[in-house]
């Protein structure tokens, strides 16, 4: 179903989030950045500008929820969740509406209900298992459906029998729906040891192949890092023949699971398949990075391979793009869930978003997106010039690797509650 909504709309501008990191040793010194950000200019990262985009949010939160919630303001609510979600605006009034909300949420529209539990799992995360529980029984909506398991799982951290029971019920009801079929693996899935980490890294599939991994916690809350390797297998050094190591934040703005729009960046392989410079000014000028997931795109363009006539992605395309020992291993499955699922145009990109809207998060003063891997700028808030970024940073890398034509990887590597460091990550590498 197509989805207008006109603060959406805005914010998938502003984010890019597109339908919808912590600095490591290894880096270019900043003299070397320094040769390209003069050029680089965004009146919208201005201070002026930043407070007068605030307020007009705050100002459409407040406007929106005093009208009565009815089947014609459905869309007016939804407009304040997404923004509420962008701002992490909070007030004891918002709350009380969000309470509001929840009244007769059986007998709202399976759009809207899945746009206040996108609110409500990393907002509210302890204030509505009942009214969760009757959605995961009763929406219609199989986006919602997987989105108040989620809550549940998160919550109560063991399934319980009714909690299985009514993902089973749902399983049934609607065989063969690839958000679903994604929630089973995770619900059902007891893997949760990563394989070798080198027999990825050194796999003869990428041999020829320019690729980026991105390691990632699975607590998104925590920066990662990416690093690039030519189609050589040798990792990209600066002057100093320390490889070089870019920040990057996967984190969406609500913190769902990648497989789920809006979601956080899935675990898994994208195709990377070139630069682009986004027309959106929220993103600003700096080059993107362009990726497709599989069922994104086709498999002959997934592979890069022209013999290939086959139009029909199924796990075992997605197989044989991995070692032995990472082909049973689901949580990697991610991004062909992803693609399988509907999720489109998550790229890697830089931002000007204005950082003080997380701050005191874990992650600030990164920006999280509706899906997209975000690396850290920084905008002078009187000239709008570019005083810093990683994104420059990581574009030069993939540029003297010989370009973005290739695979971006992101990888989980555990559940350590802190930044990801390119000293961890060294004796893989080498």
């Amino acid at each position: 179903m197509k989805e207008k909504f006109s603060i959406k709309i805005i914010l998938s501008l502003l984010l890019q989030i597109i339908f919808f990191c912590n600095h490591a040793a290894a880096q270019l010194p900043m003299s070397e950045p320094d040769r390209y950000d003069t050029i680089f200019f965004s009146k919208d990262s201005k201070a002026e500008n930043r407070q007068r985009l605030y307020k007009s949010l705050v100002s459409g939160i407040n406007r929106n929820l005093s009208l009565p919630l009815t089947d014609s303001t459905e869309e007016n609510w939804m407009d304040a969740f997404y923004s509420i979600e962008l701002l992490r605006y909070k007030s004891p009034w918002v709350e009380g509406k969000v309470y509001e909300a929840f009244k007769g949420i059986e007998n709202r529209s399976g759009l809207f209900q899945r746009s206040l539990m996108e609110l409500v799992y990393d907002a509210y995360p302890n204030s509505f298992e009942r009214e969760t529980e009757k959605l995961l029984s009763s929406s219609p909506d199989t986006k919602c459906i997987a989105i108040a398991a989620e809550y549940l799982r998160k919550k109560i951290k063991k399934c319980s029998t009714v909690m299985l029971l009514g993902i089973h019920k749902q399983l049934q009801q609607y065989p063969g729906d690839p958000v679903l079929n994604a929630l089973k693996t995770r619900v059902y899935d007891t893997i949760s040891v990563i394989p070798p980490l080198n027999d990825l890294l050194h796999h003869s599939f990428f041999t020829n192949a320019k690729v980026v991994f991105s390691f990632q916690r699975k607590n998104r809350n925590y920066p990662g890092i990416a690093v690039v390797r030519d189609s050589a297998g040798n990792f990209v050094k600066d002057g100093y023949r320390n490889i070089i190591s870019v920040p990057q934040l996967a984190r969406s703005i609500n913190n769902l699971p990648g497989y789920l729009s809006n979601g956080n960046t899935p675990q898994g392989i994208f195709r990377m398949y070139g630069f682009d410079i986004s027309k959106s000014i929220f993103i600003g000028p700096t080059k993107n990075i362009q990726l497709t997931m599989p069922a994104e795109t086709s498999i002959k363009h997934f592979f890069n391979d022209s013999t290939i006539i086959d139009s029909v992605w199924t796990e075992d395309w997605y197989r044989k793009l991995l070692p032995a020992s990472w082909k049973n291993y689901t949580p990697f499955f991610e991004t062909f869930y992803a693609g399988k699922a509907g999720r489109t145009e998550i790229i890697a990109h830089g931002t000007t978003v204005d950082p003080n809207y997380y701050k005191g998060t874990t992650y600030y003063p990164f920006t999280p997106t509706l899906g997209c891997l975000c690396t850290k700028e920084i905008w002078d808030e009187e000239s709008g010039r570019r005083k810093f970024s990683d994104q420059q940073k990581l574009v030069e890398a993939i540029k003297e690797a010989g370009g973005a034509d290739g695979y971006y990887i992101v990888i989980e590597l555990d559940d350590q509650q802190k930044p990801v460091t390119i000293d961890e990550l060294l004796p893989y590498l080498k």
